[in-house]
């Protein structure tokens, strides 16, 4: 503890943002994948309800991820969430109502027995869980690219100024990376028929979806990046590649930690990109926020780190326990009829 609050604790505060970021879209990534390929993968009712099932336990949990995101940006850095969730706030406000379509959807679905209600709320799951993608990529992507902001840090010109044609690369990007992770994530957790076509649609799939991925960090970097932070991009661009080779060698546990370090390689070249920005002004780079001018009082700062080195761990240990416990493959034996 000593060590950290020795350091500098905006930029502390800055990578535990990160960190959050990096958890959202790891975890709730295949939850939106699942959701997105339900129309796909789904042939029948039954393998429908295997496929909810598969994210049923943690899928709550794991938009929680961008909940303490959210937090942690309000509490450490108010000026970086004021200006981002008002100056990208068409993203946000469609975000808002797509996460609320998916949980609306996974508690309603199964309180009419009748194929009509229950091909509704699926519609509503596929639809918001592709907004959502979309939305979530186009806000990390904004807050990488930056906004027009003036000296006050308010955004200058259209409410429509976050969907530049880079930043909707951006939402394109994890939109792919939530399909692709989320067949990943099927054929990990399923077994039978939905697993093999799990496997053939993500093999198909791969060289379409693995272009935005590795092209809007790529983008990133030769527009902000730093010398160092190539290494993130090659990592980025070297495990997507390794795991659509492991998957196809049915190495389902391999390929789905080789996605993991796929996002891990993704936050790391944009956040290391933006740093020391948390939200550049694209009129004036004098206008941009930093992980200094934009962040709270040292003394706020400093309760922040008390409270998260005892709450986040008893989080951490919650969600491992949860993961654990659902670790099954889930087959059409498990499914009531």
């Amino acid at each position: 503890m000593s060590t950290v609050f020795s350091m500098d604790l905006p930029t502390f505060w800055f990578g535990v943002v990160a960190v959050f970021w990096l958890g959202f879209l790891f975890l709730e990534g295949f939850d939106f994948g699942v959701g997105m390929l339900l129309p796909i993968l789904g042939r029948t009712d039954v393998d429908r309800r295997i496929m909810i099932n598969t994210i049923g336990p943690v899928w709550d949990g794991n938009e929680v991820w961008l909940i303490v995101a959210a937090g942690v940006m309000f509490a450490a850095f108010p000026l970086w969430y004021a200006a981002l969730f008002s100056g990208a706030y068409l993203p946000l406000l469609l975000l808002l109502l797509a996460l609320i379509g998916r949980g609306v959807s996974f508690e309603y679905r199964g309180k009419v027995s009748t194929d009509r209600w229950r091909q509704t709320w699926d519609r509503v799951l596929i639809t918001s869980s592709c907004l959502a993608t979309l939305c979530v990529g186009i806000l990390l992507a904004t807050t990488v690219l930056g906004l027009p902001l003036n000296a006050n840090g308010d955004r200058v010109g259209s409410p429509f100024a976050a969907f530049r044609p880079e930043v909707l690369l951006g939402g394109l990007a994890i939109a792919a990376f939530a399909l692709l992770h989320g067949t990943f994530f099927v054929t990990l957790k399923t077994e039978g028929g939905i697993r093999v076509r799990a496997r053939r649609f993500a093999l198909r799939a791969a060289p379409f979806a693995i272009v935005p991925i590795i092209a809007f960090p790529l983008l990133v970097q030769l527009r902000e990046g730093h010398p160092w932070t190539w290494l993130p991009l090659a990592i980025t661009i070297i495990a997507a590649l390794a795991a659509v080779q492991r998957l196809a060698a049915v190495r389902d546990g391999q390929a789905f930690a080789l996605m993991a370090l796929t996002v891990v390689g993704l936050v790391v070249t944009l956040f290391g990109a933006l740093y020391p920005n948390v939200l550049p002004s694209t009129l004036d780079a004098a206008n941009s926020l930093t992980v200094h001018n934009a962040s709270s009082a040292h003394y706020t700062l400093t309760v922040m780190t008390w409270l998260g080195a005892f709450g986040v761990p008893a989080v951490l240990a919650y969600q491992a326990w949860t993961y654990w416990v659902f670790r099954r493959r889930i087959g059409s034996h498990h499914i009531p009829s």
